[in-house]
């Protein structure tokens, strides 16, 4: 089996130019061994301020290198074969908030959506992607679904370069439910815990507009999940 694959490995890089966003070996977008080596302990990763109100936030490390890289070749590559191993990652955050809380019975992931112009210009939904491949890790332990419950509203501009200040801003009342989703999930489910996913973690501005929108409509959330946090960085004046 390994012998197959390093073939498989090798076809792809001379066809395709692929290599190891780890390491570097031409194949796979992440091989074995890198693969292997990613974080697998999560735990909460607090935003500097916090967002009011703000519910446990998990993350299984730091954005930078590997984990930065995974996430941007999935997003903005479309690198979709890494949709596998970062649900698995963000699927490892899922978990320790609900075995932090205590949390039995069934689960409900929630992916933040994207603005309609991204996903357009992505050609793809890499966040609802990564969710769905995280439900499916987790499904082998308990009931847990997937469901696209929100939207976002007209006007929101891309939060790239924006400070904590003005992500808040921009993203103040900017997510509605989508009520038909509500209502045939409220069918299967009348009760589960509601787990809020994203890719990462920065100021927590959009993992806040999330869970308003969703307690806007008596939907609680108990936790919210991402793959990586950015680090709190602290100017000091010389």
């Amino acid at each position: 089996m390994p012998l197959l694959q390093d073939l498989a490995d090798g076809f792809g890089d001379l066809v395709l130019g692929a290599a190891c966003l780890g390491c570097g070996r031409p194949g796979r977008a992440l091989c074995r061994g890198c693969r292997d080596a990613l974080p697998r302990a999560a735990a909460p990763h607090w935003p500097t301020p916090v967002p009011a109100g703000l519910v446990p936030p998990y993350a299984v490390g730091a954005y930078e290198d590997p984990l930065r890289a995974l996430v941007l070749a999935h997003k903005e590559k479309r690198v979709l074969s890494l949709a596998r191993p970062l649900g698995g990652l963000l699927a490892a955050s899922v978990a320790q908030a609900l075995a932090d809380a205590g949390a039995a019975g069934g689960v409900v992931l929630v992916p933040v959506p994207s603005r309609p112009a991204a996903v357009r210009a992505r050609g793809h939904d890499p966040t609802t992607a990564m969710v769905r491949a995280a439900t499916t890790v987790l499904r082998a332990e308990r009931d847990v679904v997937s469901a696209r419950l929100l939207r976002v509203r007209p006007g929101v501009v891309d939060q790239a370069g924006l400070d904590a200040a003005a992500r808040a801003a921009n993203l103040a009342g900017s997510m509605a439910v989508c009520g038909d989703v509500v209502r045939r999930l409220g069918r299967r489910r009348e009760r589960a815990h509601v787990v809020v996913c994203d890719d990462v973690l920065t100021t927590g501005a959009t993992l806040r507009e999330a869970q308003r929108a969703l307690e806007s409509v008596g939907l609680p959330v108990l936790a919210a999940a991402t793959v990586a946090a950015t680090r709190r960085r602290v100017f000091r004046e010389e």
